[in-house]
């Protein structure tokens, strides 16, 4: 998986949008953000709902995961040995362990994960998207290599983007090995499918 020169150029130049962000507008972008994926007409009642550890800039899922109600279980993402992610459970001031990258995890055993396929929805960082539904990540293809089923089937688990509305660009090169998300949710939009809401 090597990114095409016209992917990293756009995804350099958007983690520089997403770092240029002030405390202030980050701090209202995560609590505005919590709001739009919980009004998401597919948002899950029960069943387990995965985030991230915001690194680099990211979105934060904090204030989210906060008001999640209390038939959901919240995941993060965990390394697994063959190159995809596996998800645990965390609540906040559980153990966490740095991964290879410096990216706190869950200090869980490796059964204590599940897959995606067992999730009910999934929030996927980014660090561009269009309003098609496609995706830049960071480059390393974990959220691709775990997620290629989604290219032969639909949900579940649902996937949303999360992202600063900055982070929008007119269009992502889109690779074959790309999973297209349902839903992007910033501060100040959702989009779901094609079209914007």
């Amino acid at each position: 998986m090597n990114p095409s020169p016209d992917r990293a150029t756009l995804r350099a130049a958007l983690r520089e949008r997403r770092r240029a962000l002030t405390a202030a507008q980050r701090i209202a972008a995560a609590e505005a953000l919590a709001e739009r994926i919980l009004e998401l007409p597919f948002f899950p009642q029960h069943g387990c709902v995965a985030g991230y550890w915001a690194v680099d800039g990211e979105i934060g899922l904090h204030v989210l995961q906060l008001h999640l109600p209390p038939t959901l279980t919240y995941c993060l993402p965990v390394l697994h040995a063959d190159g995809s992610l596996r998800f645990a459970e965390w609540r906040t001031g559980a153990p966490l362990v740095e991964n290879r990258f410096g990216i706190p995890e869950p200090d869980v055993a490796p059964e204590a994960c599940r897959s995606a396929a067992e999730l009910s929805l999934l929030l996927v960082p980014l660090t561009g998207f269009d309003a098609a539904g496609n995706r830049l990540g960071m480059g390393g293809g974990w959220y691709d290599r775990s997620l290629a089923f989604r290219r032969e089937r639909p949900a579940p688990p649902w996937l949303v983007g999360a992202a600063y509305a900055t982070q929008c660009t007119e269009q992502i090169p889109v690779e074959p090995w790309d999973v297209r998300l349902d839903a992007i949710c910033s501060e100040d939009a959702t989009w779901i499918a094609e079209e914007p809401q």
